[in-house]
Formats: structure tokens, C-alpha cells, sequence
């Protein structure tokens, strides 16, 4: 009981942070409760990347979303970006997009591959996401997971679905 008050009178503390400063979404890199900070980031993945031409898989858990997943697996697949454009055109909207995500971090970028780090706001949970531009010059498979917990409430498939949104607006 004493740690439930002790909990719940911290939560009403962040909260009222929150409410004085204005919560805006370029706030502080990452607003994690007191004494949490980094608690939730986890170990970067060591399976991420291209192979076979390919991004992962996702685990069996259902916090990752991935164009490599099977069609018919509905929980984990996600259909690739297609675009029109140049790919090195759309390759840098994509950065920009990305780049303008708060508490976001671009990790890796070449030609073909970009790898980010998403850090949720608040428990500051970290998601490892990837776009692959395929060699056939108008597809880009992406691949976004949680790196800890079972569930992550659909935050990779929305993220990654406001990103195809966002470049189509932008012509791509």
C-alpha cells in the first residue's frame, strides 16, 4: 500500500510537470519518470539489418511489424513503401521525416539502408526500425520492433503507417 502512494503521488507530480511546461512534442528529449531513465532501453538487436536482400523477420511476440512477414500473417506484416520518385530523392524525405520525430535517432544511413532508434516519452521504451530500399528502384521494405516487452499497442505499425502517409503527401 505504501508503495502504491508512493507510485501514485509520483505520477500526479510528472503529470503536473507536464501540465505547467505545455507538453509539447519537442518537450525534452525523453521526459522517463524519475529514476527510470534507461531503465526500458534495452539491448540494441544484433539481428537487424539486410539479409539475403531482406530485412528480419519479426519474433513471435507482437511488437514488431515487417514487409518480410508473410502476407497472411496479420499481426506482424506490413505492406512495403512503394514510391514513384528518385529513390535517392525519396530516400531523403524519408530522412527528414524521420529526422523531425521527436526523441528519434538516426543510427545508420547509406544509400540503400537507414536504421533509427523511436524513444517512447515517458517510460522511455526504445524501437528499433529499418527501410530498405530494394534494388528494384521503387519499393522500400521496412521493418520496426519493440526491443523489450510482449506487446507494444500497435505504436510500430502506426509509426510506421504515418511515415508511408507523410511521404505520400510529400509526392513520393
Amino acid at each position: 500500500m505504501q508503495l502504491f502512494r508512493l507510485f501514485s503521488s509520483l505520477l500526479v507530480s510528472v503529470f503536473a510537470v507536464f501540465i505547467v511546461t505545455g507538453s509539447s512534442a519537442m518537450a525534452a528529449p525523453v521526459a522517463t519518470l524519475p529514476g527510470l531513465q534507461g531503465v526500458f532501453t534495452g539491448t540494441p538487436p544484433t539481428d537487424i539489418g539486410i539479409h539475403d536482400t531482406q530485412l528480419s523477420g519479426c519474433p513471435p511476440s507482437p511488437n514488431c511489424v515487417s514487409s518480410a512477414a508473410a502476407n497472411d500473417d496479420d499481426e506482424h506484416y506490413i505492406a512495403p513503401l512503394d514510391y514513384t520518385a528518385e529513390p535517392g530523392a525519396v530516400r531523403d524525405k524519408l530522412v527528414a521525416i524521420l529526422e523531425n520525430q521527436p526523441r528519434t535517432n538516426v543510427i545508420e544511413q547509406t544509400d540503400d539502408y537507414i536504421l533509427v532508434e523511436f524513444t517512447s516519452r515517458l517510460m522511455g521504451f526504445v524501437d528499433d526500425a529499418e527501410f530498405y530500399f530494394l534494388p528494384d528502384g521503387h519499393t522500400v521494405a521496412m521493418r520496426s520492433a519493440a526491443r523489450l516487452g510482449e506487446s507494444d499497442l500497435g505504436v510500430n505499425r502506426r509509426r510506421l503507417e504515418q511515415f508511408r502517409l507523410a511521404l505520400q503527401s510529400l509526392g513520393a
